[in-house]
């Protein structure tokens, strides 16, 4: 009977029906397909593609990565300023350099005993700077010599340039004492750290006797108007070397050699402070026999005398009071 495609087939050779010969009429027969009316694919026009080609060779090979690789930089282009090596300043802030290097390795010496202390620095660092300005106000208040700038100049020069002289004179007489003052086992380990001292000595007398042999014998011998002979430029060239490298070089010596008191700190670290008494101390004797009471009121003039070593006084016994607190050191230790 026929059902309009809906029910089960009439028989098992009727389409649409669901018997064993035919499938039903809901969807297509289960298991593999069948093939279609053209037969299998034969591939296109370009062949089958090759078995499993994996990963395609590059074409643009050592190409950097995406977007861009590190890209080589070139080193930045050093200026050259007025204070290069070529120019005026340069060559001189060279020899200023080398003049002070030099200095400071003979002259400024830290050693085994020397104690690094900022506070007392500063407060050294105040102390002169208040002094300095203390000056300039007594000589802007009372002092009307139309050279009172230049004389001030040549004063503080002429302190810089003294001050080592009097401390090889005075601080011989200082370590002896302060050697004798040491326990008497400490004397020979005392005695044993006067090399440093002795040897910045030998070479600020070195440097004296060298710039004199030179600037002297080039003063009184030699002579422009006749025709120079070889020894004359040798004297000219070494003239020139001595006022060009050696004046720099000798006034950093004297200022570190009063600074450091000739390295005196590595034979004991209070010999600086003791040493910077004596000698402010004297500066004040040659300038109140040399020079006589300033002038303004007695005020002024005990202030002017006396203000800066009493000063001096005051930070130095200051400092020796602070390493005997602070790191456990006296003068018979």
């Amino acid at each position: 009977m026929a059902t309009g495609g809906w029910g089960p087939g009439n028989g098992p050779g009727q389409p649409g029906g669901n018997g064993p010969g035919g499938q039903g009429g809901w969807g297509a027969p289960y298991g593999p397909p069948q093939g279609g009316p053209y037969g299998p694919p034969q591939g296109g026009p370009y062949g089958p593609p090759p078995p499993n080609p994996g990963q395609y060779p590059n074409p643009y090979p050592n190409q950097p990565p995406y977007p861009y690789g590190p890209q080589p930089t070139r080193p930045a282009a050093r200026r050259r300023g007025c204070l290069s090596f070529g120019s005026r300043f340069g060559l001189i802030g060279a020899i200023l350099r080398s003049a002070h290097r030099v200095a400071t390795r003979l002259f400024a010496q830290e050693g085994d005993g020397r104690i690094e202390d900022r506070t007392v620095d500063r407060v050294q660092l105040a102390r002169t700077v208040l002094g300095a300005a203390a000056t300039i106000g007594l000589i802007l208040a009372y002092n009307v010599n139309p050279d009172r700038w230049e004389d001030a100049a040549y004063g503080g020069a002429a302190q810089l340039l003294v001050a080592p002289f009097v401390l090889i004179i005075a601080a011989p007489l200082v370590i002896v004492g302060f050697i004798y003052y040491a326990p008497p086992h400490l004397r020979p380990h005392l005695r044993s750290r006067l090399r440093a001292p002795l040897k910045a000595v030998g070479w600020y007398v070195l440097t004296l006797v060298v710039m004199g042999g030179i600037l002297v014998p080039t003063a009184l011998y030699a002579n422009a108007d006749d025709g120079k002979s070889w020894w004359e430029y040798v004297l000219a060239v070494a003239s020139l070397i001595v006022i060009v490298w050696g004046l720099p070089f000798f006034f950093m010596a004297s200022l570190y050699s009063a600074r450091s008191a000739f390295n005196s700190a590595q034979v004991h670290p209070m010999l600086p402070p003791v040493l910077t008494l004596t000698l402010v101390w004297v500066f004040a004797a040659f300038s109140l026999i040399g020079d006589g009471m300033p002038g303004g009121p007695p005020v002024v003039q005990f202030c002017s005398t006396l203000g800066g070593p009493l000063s001096v006084t005051a930070v130095s016994l200051w400092e020796l009071r602070r390493m005997k607190t602070r790191f456990g050191i006296t003068l018979r230790t």
